[in-house]
């Protein structure tokens, strides 16, 4: 179900930055009124100051500090844009829009938190959120990062492709060599992940909630650059597809198709 949400556009101010891994980035923006109403799950669209990059950015909500009016995001430098915002420091300004999309539902049940990738940092604001009994469990291909944070949210499984910590494999490799159960999938991560996880939930019967990453052009709805197939026929559209940007990018596994 699409929810409407406020948005805003804000001049955010950088409030630090640091490379917690290889080519990836931490930064915390304060903002007047995008941190009072965001949520788990949501995303931010963020403008280049070059003025010749006119898309905005799509990134993922990492945290979210309401007191003091910031949010925090976690980004891979795969492109001009994203370079260009790792080589800015405390003080500077970004165009900000947001909060963008529908966030995860909050269900106080026993949960797996899923993260995989880039996937991982959307999924530490929930992992603050839920009052639930938690297992984190965090699929990385490269180096490591976050698990501090994680760590004082619940108890984190890691599954590694080269084997370098914990499972050595993919998170339901790790699920299934810790013996874990949950009544309840809140996941993030690359399409080959999610699709194995609404797969697996699917033949358990449990609830499961995916957060689609894709890539976006205007971030609210109006160009269809990121529609995904969906069971049902879109309101907007009148055809069997779900635009990521706006009914996303959470959705219920069993609502979407890929």
């Amino acid at each position: 179900m699409q929810v409407t949400h406020r948005k805003f556009q804000e001049t955010a101010i950088i409030i630090r930055q640091e490379e917690i891994a290889d080519n990836i980035y931490s930064m915390w923006l304060r903002t007047e009124e995008i941190a009072e109403a965001a949520a788990a799950g949501q995303f931010l669209s963020i403008y280049c100051n070059e003025g010749s990059r006119l898309l905005p950015r799509p990134i993922s909500i990492c945290e979210i500090d309401k007191k003091d009016k910031a949010v925090r995001i976690v980004y891979r430098v795969a492109g001009k844009g994203t370079a260009e915002f790792s080589t800015m420091r405390t003080g500077n300004q970004l165009m900000v829009v947001g909060p963008l999309g529908n966030g995860f539902p909050r269900k106080e049940r026993k949960a797996f938190l899923i993260g995989g990738g880039i996937g991982i940092p959307p999924m530490l604001q929930l992992a603050k959120e839920l009052r639930c009994e938690k297992q984190i469990i965090l699929g990385f291909k490269d180096e490591l990062f976050l698990l501090e944070e994680f760590k004082r949210q619940g108890k984190v499984y890691i599954a590694t492709e080269d084997g370098r910590a914990g499972t050595d494999g993919n998170v339901l490799d790790a699920i299934r060599e810790n013996g874990l159960t949950a009544d309840i999938i809140y996941a993030c991560g690359p399409m080959p992940m999610l699709r194995a996880l609404k797969e697996y939930a699917a033949e358990r019967r449990i609830e499961c909630w995916i957060s689609m990453e894709e890539r976006m052009a205007c971030g609210i709805g109006a160009c269809l650059a990121c529609v995904c197939r969906s069971q049902n026929r879109d309101a907007h559209t009148n055809v069997k597809n779900k635009r990521i940007c706006k009914e996303g990018p959470v959705f219920r596994a069993e609502e979407v198709d890929f």
